[in-house]
């Protein structure tokens, strides 16, 4: 239990095992589940977010490593749509391929492998990576959608315009990236939250990881693969392996080493993040292939996040 690698992705499995379990014998209902689902992201993430970056000022970031994450998602994103054609379905999988669960899976697994200095990388990340992804995806089915519209004679301009704004205020007014950037604010003022108020935050920051991990191995049983297992499993090979490899040849391409070049290839490894569904079931594509594959792909990235991190850390 020394090796890092182990230490760290053996707590990540095991209480996504017992939140599959607990929802396979019935204790946690699907019921329940939207309700712990809110606990999670209204009430401990802000908490966690805001606490971690209250002390972090500007000049402590790093933002190299960020910006090399998106060029390789962006890279990797107009790959799969020259590959497979501009259509929703093609956009829906290419926002799969390159939307990593960075909240629920990323944050507990990089604070125990990585530490608050690997956490500080990430939420750097966090606090635009839905602003980007979800926005470059929006634009782009909204752009297919309106040359849909517009062979069928039903397009409309100021929807899609009125859809892609929505997207960018939704992309900030949001309970991941909202106290983030508040928590960076607050640190540039130089006070320091009082101890009343910091002890909760610190509490309830500690039950996410925990909770949010549980709740992933919930709702996994939910999910049936079935004949979409084909699809899906390469799908979460591209997710899993290709994005953390054009992310990982980029970065030294550019000189870049460090922690914060290895915090962003293991979260390009990380398994496609739930917004993905979300997107699916707007556009109504994809939405058996994109369920199944996020089952798949965190089911396999306790092989792939260790061969990552392994390789990451032998480099």
């Amino acid at each position: 239990m020394n090796n890092p690698v182990i230490s760290s992705l053996v707590p990540v499995v095991l209480l996504i095992a017992i939140g599959f379990m607990a929802g396979r014998v019935g204790w946690i209902r699907a019921e329940a589940t939207k309700d712990l689902s809110n606990l999670v992201f209204m009430v401990l993430t802000p908490a966690l977010l805001f606490r971690t970056m209250s002390t972090v000022h500007v000049e402590q970031l790093d933002f190299k490593p960020v910006a090399v994450y998106f060029v390789g998602a962006l890279l990797l994103f107009g790959a799969m749509l020259a590959w497979q054609g501009l259509t929703r379905r093609a956009t829906v999988l290419a926002l799969a391929a390159t939307f990593s669960n960075t909240l629920a899976i990323g944050t507990p697994l990089v604070a125990l492998a990585y530490g608050e200095a690997g956490l500080v990388t990430l939420f750097t990340l966090i606090s635009v990576h839905a602003l980007v992804l979800l926005t470059v995806a929006t634009v782009v089915l909204e752009l297919v959608v309106a040359r849909e519209g517009a062979a069928l004679g039903t397009g409309d301009k100021r929807q899609m315009m009125r859809t892609v704004l929505g997207a960018v205020r939704n992309g900030i007014m949001h309970p991941v990236p909202l106290p983030i950037i508040v928590g960076l604010l607050f640190a540039q003022t130089g006070l320091l939250i009082p101890a009343v108020l910091e002890r909760p935050l610190l509490l309830l920051g500690n039950a996410f990881g925990p909770l949010a991990l549980v709740l992933v191995g919930v709702t996994l049983t939910h999910v049936r693969v079935g004949e979409q297992l084909k699809g899906a499993l390469g799908l979460s090979l591209a997710k899993n392996l290709v994005f953390p490899a054009l992310v990982a040849a980029l970065g030294w391409m550019l000189g870049l080493s460090g922690l914060p070049l290895t915090v962003m290839i293991v979260t390009a490894s990380l398994p496609i993040g739930a917004n993905v569904f979300m997107f699916s079931q707007r556009y109504e594509v994809a939405q058996d292939l994109v369920t199944a594959s996020m089952a798949v792909s965190t089911a396999l990235g306790v092989v792939t996040i260790s061969l990552v991190m392994a390789l990451v850390d032998w480099v």
